[in-house]
């Protein structure tokens, strides 16, 4: 035989359906709505909160991006100089150099004539 037990758990239930009341239902599901909306609303908030603080803190660090690159050429800037400077004194030294040199060739012109 067919005990309580071997009885599906939905049997019953699709006779049931048509004795369920639309109002009934109706006020379930505000109440449940009701239960839920304010902590999906706060929710909802406090992210719409935490994007735009996300927003701010991306746009800080743009920005603090941008000084580091602002330093990084200013960086680039001073090797560029201090490298000049090593190539001007180096200038100064050839043309110092070539001055002694044309100092005594020209010496050694006179000397040459006056022998």
């Amino acid at each position: 035989g067919v005990g309580p037990s071997d009885a599906s758990p939905d049997e019953g239930v699709v006779e049931d359906l048509p004795l369920i009341n639309e109002k009934a239902v109706e006020q379930l599901t505000e109440g449940l709505i009701s239960h839920y909306l304010p902590d999906l609303q706060r929710s909802k908030s406090a992210l719409q909160e935490l994007t735009q603080n996300q927003v701010v803190l991306l746009e800080t660090l743009e920005q603090e991006i941008s000084k580091f690159k602002e330093c990084n050429s200013i960086l680039d800037i001073d090797a560029l100089f201090s490298e000049a400077k090593h190539y001007h004194n180096k200038l100064v030294n050839i043309r110092n150099e070539m001055m002694m040199l044309h100092e005594k060739t020209s010496k050694l012109k006179v000397s040459g004539i006056n022998s």
